[in-house]
């Protein structure tokens, strides 16, 4: 019945990293418990299943928490989309002003339109792309 203990201790550790997200410290000694629970079922003494316990908390830790830091960590994912335009450069094709224009981002040509009112950019200009509507990209020095 030993093992039986061991499951509710890897429930209880389980059920905690849950309700603490972000620190992932439960989860991988719930694992050892999990283990501990393996090796009493199978018939190992309760000075083994702690042994089991006691190791296989520090390796997982030592293994899965820095792998999981690392992803809580990661930068926002890419943007993709019209909206992985935004912040790129492009060249104006035909000049752009708050009427209308080109510009070629990236290899595509695009539709563009000056994104302050009074500003004009003359074919061959390099511009940043500050905004995307529909299909025509709103451009600025």
């Amino acid at each position: 019945m030993a093992w039986l203990a061991w499951v509710v201790v890897a429930a209880l550790l389980a059920i905690g990293e849950l309700l603490t997200p972000g620190l992932f410290f439960l989860g991988p000694v719930a694992l050892a418990a999990a283990a501990a629970a393996l090796v009493s079922l199978l018939g190992g003494n309760s000075v083994f299943s702690v042994l089991v316990f006691l190791v296989g908390s520090v390796a997982s830790l030592a293994f899965l928490r820095p792998i999981a830091r690392r992803h809580v960590r990661m930068p926002q994912l890419m943007r993709t989309g019209t909206d992985a335009l935004v912040g790129r450069r492009a060249t104006v094709t035909r000049q752009v002003d708050a009427a209308g224009g080109r510009v070629r981002i990236g290899g595509e040509e695009w539709s563009a339109r000056s994104y302050l009112t009074d500003a004009v950019y003359a074919e061959g200009a390099t511009v940043d792309v500050v905004k995307i509507e529909g299909a025509t990209a709103l451009v600025a020095e």
